[in-house]
């Protein structure tokens, strides 16, 4: 826990100040709203709404991927605001910027009160000694509860504080869509002012010791195109001017003398060069070649390493893998050979700190290890949106020896949903292994369901639950821990669809599949042999010719082809296709498609393999 010494100088015009949350609870809109009421835009310009979220995949899902440093001016301090992931997945980059902050405004849904990841982002915020600011945002929702949210995160501070002095948490009621705050719920707020005012009377000046030797730890890198490289971080000690010598003290050993060529300070959404820049202020420096997450820039003179950043461990694998596939090389905009794809993960692995990446069991393999599926699936988005080409097989849970025993993690899942959801909901569940812990119903006829379940048993079920739930259903989870290997339920899939031809997929081919399940290709699909292509009505899979043409005869009638109606084919996510895929499956990743296909392409070979192990299986059985 970092301790608040005394004696030692503090910069009084300084706050540095993280926004920690659950996902959708508000965390970039309240960011929008002090950009906003700081004055720092003029009257004319148009910035819309999330403007701190300018990543593609962001806006599109709705949730904030990489933390993000902003800043204002009020009473003439300048406030430095950190905007964090709220999603579980991408704990990572809030174990990594909070070390930059000295206080943090923990903002709870008025409605949904604390959920996992709040828990999760406190406990780490109270580890690191930082000063926390009760908000409770949504307020003007009809079904807002801000007494019984209060009550419930006094009950976690209560649960998670070391310090009796981090029970005293101010309280601030917040309508961050119109940017107003309040103390008092009998009193509407008016504008924001409230939440800058207990900033400023709350949350402690930084510690600065300007005159001593220089010392940063990097908490985070960026690349600028007339700069190079950016090191993101926090000055702990000392000053830090542009062209000083200062050296990189990295997890092997202290580097050569190197010239900061750069130093950019923060404001607003601006990155603005200065000369020099004293400790307690959050700076980028350019010219550190090498430099890493977690390194510590120091004085050429002095150098002094900081603790590194700790970061937990991942729980899910996936192998990635050059894209073998027939239609290989078609739509890649970009190298995707193996020495491409392997400094692709590596320069992912910069700035990516709770990414794990190791050497397959072929040259052609990788195994990419991370925090859940969403955070795996944000990195093969982003690497089919720059021009990648690759395969992925199924995730897979990491696991752990302990005492001789195969341990695995264990999560804690929330689930909100409507009444008459509960019994698909609880059915799917207990299908999965996953055991019950609560149910609470409120008085909107919303249920909350608890569960605890291995990590395993959860990979899928969020696209499931929305399909559950008509769409309206909302899961959250948290990693408890590890906990012995246990059997669950075998997860039951009928077989699927294979094409049987390469070619290009017709309608007359595909109303023959139709009849036999459910298709998940339309017309003029290029496909190849191996290729699913629809999901079969009953175990085992079958193979289909998609590509068959009807046979033309002397007798025609008026009719007979206008009564062929197709189905609309299943449009399966990424996240959906690596739910759905067995181990002898692969995801064929491209620019513009998303395919599933089988790892041996052709049939007689599977029905090789198939016989081969079903008689090794008889020969051990009969030992």
């Amino acid at each position: 826990m970092r301790g608040l010494d005394d004696a030692a100088p503090r910069r009084a015009d300084l706050r540095n100040v993280a926004i920690i949350a659950h996902v959708d609870h508000g965390k970039t809109t309240l960011v929008d709203a002090l950009l906003k009421q700081s004055r720092v835009f003029a009257a004319h310009e148009q910035v819309g709404e999330l403007i701190l979220d300018s990543n593609d995949l962001e806006r599109e899902k709705g949730i904030t991927i990489l933390a993000k440093t902003t800043s204002i001016r009020y009473k003439g301090v300048k406030l430095n605001i950190i905007d964090t992931p709220g999603h579980a997945d991408f704990g990572g980059e809030v174990e990594r910027v909070l070390g930059m902050a000295d206080g943090c405004l923990l903002l709870v849904d008025a409605v949904e009160g604390p959920m996992p990841q709040t828990r999760v982002v406190l406990r780490q915020a109270l580890a690191l000694g930082l000063r926390a600011i009760i908000v409770v945002n949504k307020i003007d929702r009809a079904s807002a509860r801000p007494e019984e949210t209060v009550r419930a995160t006094h009950d976690l501070l209560l649960d998670l504080a070391s310090d009796a002095s981090q029970l005293d948490a101010p309280i601030i009621y917040t309508d961050a869509r119109e940017g107003t705050a309040t103390t008092d719920l009998r009193r509407a707020g008016v504008s924001i002012e409230p939440l800058l005012d207990a900033i400023l009377r709350e949350v402690p000046p930084p510690a600065a010791d300007p005159d001593g030797p220089l010392q940063m730890l990097v908490s985070d890198l960026d690349h600028d195109n007339y700069s190079g490289r950016l090191a993101l971080g926090r000055i702990t000690r000392g000053r830090v001017r542009t062209g000083q010598l200062v050296v990189c003290c990295t997890a092997t050993g202290i580097g050569a003398p190197q010239r900061v060529a750069l130093t950019l300070t923060v404001e607003a959404l601006q990155r603005l060069p200065v000369q020099e820049a004293a400790a307690g202020e959050i700076v980028y420096l350019s010219g550190i070649a090498d430099v890493a997450i977690g390194d510590t820039i120091a004085d050429a003179g002095a150098p002094a390493a900081l603790p590194r950043l700790e970061i937990s461990d991942p729980t899910l694998r996936m192998q990635f893998s050059v894209n073998m596939s027939p239609l290989a090389g078609r739509e890649a905009t970009l190298s995707s050979t193996s020495r491409q794809l392997r400094a692709r993960l590596e320069r992912e692995l910069l700035t990516n700190v709770a990414l794990h990446v190791a050497d397959g069991p072929t040259a052609d393999i990788f195994e990419v290890s991370g925090r859940g599926e969403l955070h795996l699936a944000i990195l093969i988005e982003t690497m089919r949106r720059e021009g990648y080409e690759f395969e992925v097989a199924r995730p897979a849970v990491i696991t752990k020896d302990v005492d001789g025993h195969r341990h695995e993690p264990v999560e804690e899942c929330l689930i909100d949903c409507a009444a008459d959801a509960v019994g698909a909901v609880t059915d799917a569940l207990g299908s999965r292994g996953a055991q019950m812990t609560s149910m609470r119903t409120d008085a909107g006829g919303e249920v909350r369901l608890t569960y605890v379940a291995p990590t395993r048993a959860l990979i899928g079920l969020r696209s499931q639950l929305l399909t559950l739930t008509r769409g309206t259903g909302v899961i959250a989870s948290r990693l408890l821990g590890w906990e012995r290997w246990r059997t669950l339920p075998p997860k039951t899939r009928n077989g699927v669809l294979t094409a049987s031809q390469p070619g290009t997929a017709v309608a007359y081919g595909l109303l023959g599949l139709q009849e036999r399940g459910q298709p998940l290709i339309g017309p003029s699909t290029v496909v190849y042999e191996g290729m699913v292509v629809g999901l079969n009505r009953r175990p085992g899979d079958l193979h289909i010719n998609v590509t068959k043409q009807k046979q033309k005869t002397n007798i025609r009638s008026s009719t007979e082809d206008a009564t062929v109606r197709l189905v609309p084919p299943r449009r399966m996510s990424l996240e959906e296709c690596l739910d759905f895929i067995e181990d002898d499956e692969l995801v064929e990743i491209t620019p513009h498609s998303v395919r599933v296909r089988k790892r041996v392409l052709n049939a007689d070979a599977r029905h090789k393999i198939r016989k081969r192990a079903h008689a090794e299986v008889s020969t051990v059985s009969s030992r």
